[in-house]
C-alpha cells in the first residue's frame, strides 16, 4: 500500500487515523518530544529555536501524504523533500532519531498497532532516503 492510497477498507490512512485532529496531535506530540527528550536533541538542533513553522509544514505535508487534502502542495508546490533537507547534515544518527521520535509519537497518540507498523515502515524508508552524509 502506498501511504496516500486507500487501504483495503477503501479509506485513505488520513480518514482511518481520525483526520485533521489526529494528524495535528501526532505532529504536536512529535515536536513536543523532540523539544523535551534528550534522546532527540540531535535532530532538535537542526531546527530553528521556534518549532511553529516546522510544526505547520509537517502537519500540512502529512495531511496530504496520508491521503487528506493536499495542503502542503497547494501552498508550497511539490514537497521536494530531499532537496529541501540538503542544507542539514542528515546521517544515520539523525535518521534513527527522527524515526524513533515519530514512532514514540505514534504510540503516545495511540495509533492502532497495524497502522503504526505501516507508518513506521514508510517513515523509515523516507528518512533513510533523506540521508545526505555518511554515518
Amino acid at each position: 500500500m502506498s501511504i496516500d492510497e486507500p487501504t483495503n477498507t477503501g479509506q485513505p490512512p488520513y480518514k482511518l487515523l481520525g483526520g485533521e485532529a489526529v494528524v495535528r496531535r501526532l505532529v504536536d506530540t512529535f515536536y513536543d518530544q523532540m523539544d523535551e527528550d534528550p534522546d532527540f536533541f540531535g535532530i532538535r538542533n537542526l531546527h530553528p529555536p521556534s518549532l511553529a513553522a516546522s510544526r505547520e509544514k509537517l502537519y500540512m505535508f502529512l495531511t496530504g501524504w496520508l491521503g487528506g487534502p493536499p495542503l502542503y502542495t497547494a501552498e508550497f508546490g511539490h514537497p521536494r523533500l530531499r532537496a529541501r533537507h540538503l542544507p542539514f547534515a542528515i546521517g544515520e544518527a539523525e535518521r534513527d532519531q527522527w524515526v524513533a521520535c515519530m514512532a514514540k509519537a505514534l504510540e503516545v497518540v495511540a495509533i492502532e498497532p497495524s497502522m503504526r507498523r505501516q507508518l513506521i515502515a514508510s517513515f523509515a524508508k523516507t528518512a533513510d532516503w533523506m540521508r545526505n552524509r555518511e554515518g
